[in-house]
């Protein structure tokens, strides 16, 4: 396990307009210089949190998945976020995890947003995701996911933490920004893991704002990192080994955590 480095895009999003989104993401990548590990994008980050399917779905071998293979390969890293996919005649709001040869691991989200309905035209994910990369286990969350800490859970067995990072990707209102910010800081409290939560800003076709307040926070509940609200940014920072490995040993909740099973 070796320290990571972290670049977060905090970023306005086009309504329903994969080709401007992802014209404006090839931007802001070639901005970025300092040859990170894993560059996280917002939720939905080609099309801005839509429940129109039909119209903003892509296939796993579409536009929007080929350009992150491609970007991943350019950026010589991980790029991760969501999109609208459909598969086998249903729709998910799915994150992809692309790695630098092309390959990938996927995280369906399992908690639909009831309040606009993405409940009833999506399909709810049925499994959690862990990746692993330089030897963190990362476990992979989107926007509404962040309510449900049974969820998010860690679990700590035979000396081993089930996860060491958690990233939650989002188009979270600026309406609910304090809830947004507290429930990161919890989750990373709670489950002594680093916490990353990046969203996007800007009006959507409604009108309702978002105000980004994108945060990295380490496993005692500090913000190493928050993006200032409302304003577009892209920040890198490594998130080191030495310290969650230093605070697990010396502060060990995990012997004392319940056991518990997600159905």
């Amino acid at each position: 396990m070796t320290d990571l480095k972290i670049t977060i895009i905090q970023s306005d999003l086009v309504w329903e307009n994969p080709t401007q989104n992802l014209a404006n993401f090839d931007i802001k990548l070639a901005d970025i210089n300092e040859n990170p590990d894993i560059i996280i994008l917002p939720e939905m980050f080609n099309t801005a949190f839509s429940i129109n399917p039909v119209k903003c779905a892509e296939t796993m071998t579409g536009t929007t998945v080929n350009w992150m293979k491609n970007k991943a390969k350019e950026k010589a890293c991980v790029i991760t976020g969501s999109l609208l996919i459909k598969e086998d005649e249903k729709y998910f709001n799915r994150l992809i995890w692309m790695q630098v040869d092309g390959n990938y691991s996927t995280y369906d989200k399992r908690h639909l947003f009831r309040m606009s309905d993405e409940f009833r035209i999506f399909n709810g994910g049925i499994q959690r995701t862990i990746v692993e990369l330089k030897g963190w286990k990362i476990n992979l969350n989107i926007c509404y996911d962040l309510r449900f800490p049974v969820w998010s859970r860690n679990t700590y067995k035979d000396g081993n933490y089930e996860y060491d990072l958690m990233i939650y990707v989002a188009n979270w209102p600026a309406s609910r920004s304090f809830i947004w910010q507290t429930l990161l800081k919890a989750r990373a409290i709670e489950n002594q893991a680093y916490i990353i939560g990046v969203n996007r800003i800007g009006k959507d076709a409604f009108g309702t704002p978002h105000s980004g307040d994108s945060m990295i926070i380490d496993p005692i509940g500090n913000v190493i990192l928050q993006a200032e609200a409302s304003k577009e940014a892209i920040h890198t920072i490594d998130i080191s080994k030495d310290f969650i490995t230093d605070f697990r040993s010396k502060f060990t909740v995990g012997l004392d955590w319940d056991e518990f099973e997600v159905i």
